[in-house]
């Protein structure tokens, strides 16, 4: 009888020491911080880092060969083409030491950025023609670009 009693004892022992054992994992997976998910945007370009480029205005578009968002925002992009406004594609594998030099972890990354290289608007993934050709206008002339429900006249629909 003794023999049984010991055994009982081991038997309830391992199944308490497996008990805490899955609450003590339980509680270590409750606690882990989900995955943080970073999309940076540079604040600041090196306008040297892009010496093809001497207009006051640079859109640089971060992208990679295969990623369809990306095509379709450059092509947006290359609307806006002109002598005050250099439009450049930076694709990873051909220039993947531009995306390291300014953190780009997302593509596509497009920033508008002046003479100086402060960047003036940024947008990540994809965007609508309307929203970066007035992103743009803004940049170059502040203030015109119309708040929503504006009139062309400035006077907020008033007659």
């Amino acid at each position: 009888m003794d023999q049984d009693l010991m055994r009982l004892a081991v038997a309830a022992a391992i199944v308490l020491a497996a008990l805490a054992t899955s609450v003590v994992i339980r509680r270590r997976r409750a606690s882990d911080p989900p995955t943080q998910v970073t999309r940076n945007v540079p604040s600041q370009l090196d306008r040297a880092d892009f010496p093809e480029v001497d207009s006051p205005w640079l859109v640089a578009v971060f992208t990679s060969a295969t990623c369809s968002t990306c095509a379709d925002v450059v092509a947006k992009s290359r609307v806006l083409q002109s002598d005050d406004v250099a439009v450049l594609d930076i694709e990873y594998t051909a220039r993947g030491d531009l995306h390291q030099r300014y953190a780009i972890d997302a593509v596509p990354t497009l920033v508008v950025a002046d003479g100086d290289g402060q960047v003036r608007s940024a947008f990540l993934g994809p965007v609508t023609a309307t929203d970066l050709w007035a992103a743009v206008a803004e940049c170059r002339e502040p203030g015109s670009v119309r708040a929503p429900g504006e009139s062309c006249s400035g006077d907020n629909g008033a007659v």
